[in-house]
């Protein structure tokens, strides 16, 4: 532990890699013959500690290029780009209204709608899974259109 602690300058990271390695120890095979025990055990957590130091860059480098793709930088100040709490509110708004007419359509039609809308499928398929005409899914589409319409104007 004391070696891990100082390479990781970390007591928890020491701790999980410390578990890590009786992980690894736990899955070796009965039979290996291992003929410096504590060389292995030293070797196997260096290599786990330079992985997990590796794996921690290449975290850092995608954050860092994500954060620099998806926000806006003004001088030395960063400015967010998520909606004001006016407009998440109307979002929510809006979204709760359209989940109230789809819960209100007549079975079939929510069942058409859903499977054409939210499934993406075609008219062809939402058809020959229900077992009905290709007609009768495009009215009961039409008619979960016109109720939303009519009902979020």
């Amino acid at each position: 532990m004391r070696f891990f602690t100082r390479r990781l300058r970390s007591a928890a990271a020491a701790e999980d890699l410390v578990q890590d390695i009786y992980l690894r120890i736990a899955a070796v095979e009965p039979g290996a013959e291992v003929r410096n025990a504590a060389g292995y055990l030293y070797r196997l957590g260096s290599n786990l500690m330079l992985d997990k130091i590796r794996g921690e860059r290449r975290r850092a480098a995608r954050e860092h290029s994500w954060r620099d793709s998806h926000h806006t930088v003004l001088g030395a100040e960063e400015v967010s780009e998520d909606p004001s709490a006016d407009n998440a509110v109307a979002a929510r708004q809006r979204l709760e209204a359209v989940v109230a007419v789809v819960r209100d359509l007549p079975e079939q039609t929510q069942r058409v709608f859903r499977m054409h809308k939210f499934d993406g499928r075609s008219h062809a398929e939402v058809a020959q899974t229900l077992g009905i005409s290709r007609s009768a899914v495009e009215k009961h589409c039409m008619a979960a259109l016109r109720e939303f319409a009519v009902r979020l104007r």
